[in-house]
């Protein structure tokens, strides 16, 4: 299995011959018991707990780009949540608390270097402090670690240059490099046998004929996945991970396009590094009910830069990181969707405001003031960018939790969908592999 890229590669372009014996040894070689689609941190992390499960079976991840965790798993700010936001019960509280502590002890197994910074959640305002206890009731609720209040001089005990009213001290969230984490993962999958496809971009998925002249496998392996070259693999069984195309995946394999994809960029500042020394630890702002997104804030970085933000703007293009980047199909697919348009309706104004201060680097800052108030425009840069796959539904809700699903009918009861897999979702990564594997073992009966 682990010459199947190889042969993928070589298909056709290597003569008569090389075509010949392409299509020879594929039947051989490209076919899987599981084919995951899509490299980021969740599908690597599926693959590899699938694979730890099922040592005897054949497993593939297949990805479109050239690299692993190309897209919101290497556009992230790093932060290991602790899972205090997320309203108790759901899923996103119970695999965020489970996924912090597999995370730190998978990166002490490999020693993959990590920081546990912690995290002040900053009240600023006399309005935010009921706001702020209740969060840490919630946080309690979810059995998060060492969460105490604080008022004002233990907040310049930990971070002497911010202001604030009252905080919530997280001690144990952290930051680490997600695509190192991932990387890890993918190097764990193929140590254990197996096999990842790169520049695999899956456009296509089938049953096989039942009169093909190949029918043997293709009873066994039925499914057929087809990338945009035309090349093929054969698989019983797929799971999707796709982030920012996940609903696409679901139409392609005849499934439900709900919830839709919506991407929103959010741009970061930077700390030059000469003002670094201002910020210890990540300080988040206390979250208003009445926004979608949660605000600006400051975080340490592994490499000891400083980001802050940040903000969140429609993207023109699902891979949009740049202004200026546009996809007339991206853009025509969100602005079509009667989905976005009730959001945008009922947060008017705090959309028209995020897009000011896209363009105005003076009103970022403000933002930034009212928790260290030293900062100033010329001590900040215009960073990176990450773009965020919204699972948004018809009467325009921030779908808020995981999603995941199937279809009937001979492709769509073979398939399981991650259709949304929100933050913090590289932190619970380890965490909804094990739910994944087992949602696998028990529609699939592997």
């Amino acid at each position: 299995m682990a010459a199947a890229a190889a042969l993928l590669r070589q298909r056709a372009g290597g003569g008569g011959g090389a075509a010949a014996l392409w299509r020879a040894q594929r039947r051989q070689r490209s076919t899987f018991d599981v084919a995951v689609v899509g490299a980021g941190i969740v599908g690597l992390a599926s693959a590899r707990e699938l694979v730890r499960r099922h040592p005897s079976l054949a497993f593939a991840v297949l990805e479109k780009e050239k690299e692993l965790a190309h897209h919101q798993s290497g556009h992230n700010s790093g932060v290991i949540h602790s899972g205090i936001y997320y309203k108790p019960g759901s899923l996103k509280a119970k695999l965020c608390v489970q996924g912090a502590a597999l995370c730190y002890e998978y990166c002490d197994q490999k020693g993959i270097p990590y920081k546990q910074c912690g995290k002040l959640i900053v009240a600023v305002e006399q309005d935010e402090i009921p706001r702020l206890k209740a969060l840490y009731e919630r946080g309690l609720q979810n059995n998060v670690r060492g969460l105490k209040l604080i008022g004002a001089k233990e907040i310049q005990a930990k971070e002497p240059f911010c202001r604030g009213l009252m905080a919530l001290d997280s001690p144990y969230t952290g930051i680490v490099n997600y695509k190192q984490v991932a990387q890890s993962y993918a190097e764990d999958f193929q140590e254990a046998g197996g096999t990842i496809l790169t520049d695999f971009e899956v456009t296509n998925m089938e049953m096989a004929k039942e009169n093909s002249s190949e029918s043997e496998d293709g009873l066994k392996y039925p499914v057929i996945v087809r990338n945009s070259k035309g090349e093929e693999i054969y698989c019983r069984h797929i799971v999707t991970c796709a982030g920012l195309y996940s609903d696409r995946l679901s139409e392609i394999s005849g499934c439900s396009p709900e919830p839709r994809i919506v991407p929103f960029r959010g741009d970061y500042l930077v700390l030059k590094p000469e003002k670094c020394y201002m910020v210890k630890g990540n300080i988040y702002p206390v979250p208003n009910p009445r926004f979608p997104f949660l605000g600006f804030h400051f975080t340490p970085r592994m490499d000891g830069s400083v980001w802050l933000g940040p903000n969140a703007v429609l993207a023109f293009k699902r891979e949009g990181y740049k202004l200026f980047d546009f996809s007339t199909g991206d853009f025509l697919d969100a602005v079509m969707y009667s989905g976005l348009w009730k959001l945008v309706l009922r947060n008017l104004s705090y959309g028209l405001s995020e897009m000011y201060r896209a363009c105005f680097l003076s009103a970022q800052v403000k933002q930034l003031q009212k928790f260290i108030p030293e900062v100033t425009v010329n001590d900040v840069l215009r960073g990176p960018s990450g773009v965020r796959a919204q699972a948004l539904d018809s009467d325009g809700n921030l779908v808020d939790d995981f999603v995941f699903d199937g279809g009937s009918g001979d492709i769509g009861s073979r398939i399981l969908h991650v259709r949304n897999a929100p933050s913090p979702a590289a932190t619970s990564s380890l965490a909804i592999a094990e739910m994944i594997a087992d949602e696998v073992k028990r529609r699939f009966e592997l």
